[in-house]
């Protein structure tokens, strides 16, 4: 496998959702600065998301709770200037849309300022108005469903979501409530295979999972995670791609063609 120049069309969310009617694998991953990200366009990553989980692998704290605002602004603004075709995507940190007018505010921050395409925020149909208010506002949105970092504490850990048949139907409910009030995007994250399968067949809008299923139309896990350099312990639905490759660049390459395969996730990666 050897780098090629990048040189498909721009990723819009028009393209996303082509290539979700004709089955053609989203690959995405996270990055935090230009010089990752750079490497990341020349893989032709199709998403590139600047997470709140810098918190963890970049800052060294504990949960994503303690990113501001203005963190999330500056690691966004040096991916921006690694980028040229993927879709880049800014994760809305903790506490940063209370109210519909705070979230559009930050959002809108992170376009003017960031040189972000999206923001993505965690809730369920309790965040149905504010991404209607992002939405008529021209700012497109990720939703987030399955396990949310940010209630890390209201859940009590990092624990699979969904397994109950209550809690399946009402995660697909969210979801399609997330669609109707305008969500581009959806992110699944450790929800059982099953479950996902069944919300990324009901929606319209590309489904991308992390710990979710082969069947979502994408898979997206933290860049640090396939490099096998993060703090603590990968976590099961990763794979560390650096194990089979000769250098960083292999390792996302690999990955990209492993998503587009359908190689990846494999069983191993999905929960029951």
């Amino acid at each position: 496998m050897s780098t090629q120049t990048d040189t498909r069309n721009k990723i819009t969310i028009r393209r996303l959702r082509e290539m979700k009617q004709t089955n053609e694998k989203i690959a995405c991953l996270t990055a935090y600065d230009a010089s990752f990200a750079q490497l990341l366009e020349k893989a032709a990553v199709d998403v590139v998301l600047v997470g709140d989980s810098l918190g963890m692998v970049i800052q060294g704290e504990e949960t994503t709770l303690p990113v501001s605002v203005e963190d999330m602004l500056y690691h966004t603004q040096c991916v921006a200037k690694g980028l040229q075709n993927a879709l880049l995507i800014t994760d809305m940190p903790f506490l940063s849309f209370t109210s519909e007018e705070e979230a559009v505010l930050n959002a809108g921050l992170f376009m003017k300022q960031g040189g972000a395409q999206m923001v993505k925020l965690e809730g369920g149909i309790d965040q149905a108005d504010t991404v209607s208010a992002l939405n008529k506002n021209g700012i497109p949105v990720c939703a987030h469903l399955g396990l949310q970092p940010q209630y890390v504490h209201k859940i009590g850990g990092y624990r699979v979501q969904g397994r109950d048949a209550a809690q399946a139907d009402k995660m697909q409910d969210d979801a399609l409530a997330l669609q109707q009030a305008g969500a581009d995007l959806m992110l699944l994250e450790c929800v059982p295979e099953s479950l996902a399968a069944r919300i990324t067949r009901a929606l319209d809008i590309p489904v991308i999972g992390i710990g979710a299923s082969a069947e979502c139309d994408g898979q997206i896990l933290v860049l640090y995670d396939i490099l096998d350099i993060s703090l603590g312990i990968r976590p099961k639905f990763s794979k560390d791609f650096m194990r089979s490759s000769s250098s960083i660049q292999h390792a996302i390459e690999g990955y990209v063609q492993a998503v587009k395969q359908g190689t990846f996730p494999a069983a191993e990666h999905v929960f029951n």
